[in-house]
């Protein structure tokens, strides 16, 4: 795993971590730092889900496998900051 590889894993896990924290309605008690774990997380697996369907293959744009990773971004961040709301007092 080079550099680059990292690098491109937090940028990509940023831009699909702010995509569903923009698409999910209402404001999320979560950091950006926790929003791009999640992004990244979610572009993983979404990946994964894509490669396993034979979608992730295509040329230009992956368009279903970026919707698929923001759709697990939303569910993601959804989760995250129900998780964090109840643990606050």
């Amino acid at each position: 795993m080079t550099i680059q590889t990292i690098l491109g894993a937090i940028v990509i896990g940023a831009i699909i971590g702010v995509l569903g924290r923009l698409v999910l309605p209402g404001r999320q008690p979560i950091g950006w730092v926790l929003t791009i774990v999640v992004g990244i997380v979610a572009a993983l697996i979404g990946t994964a889900i894509a490669q396993a369907m034979g979608v992730a293959t295509t040329d230009g744009i992956d368009w279903i496998e970026l919707v698929m990773q923001v759709v697990l971004a939303v569910i993601g961040v959804g989760a995250v900051a129900a998780l964090r709301g109840r643990t606050r007092v």
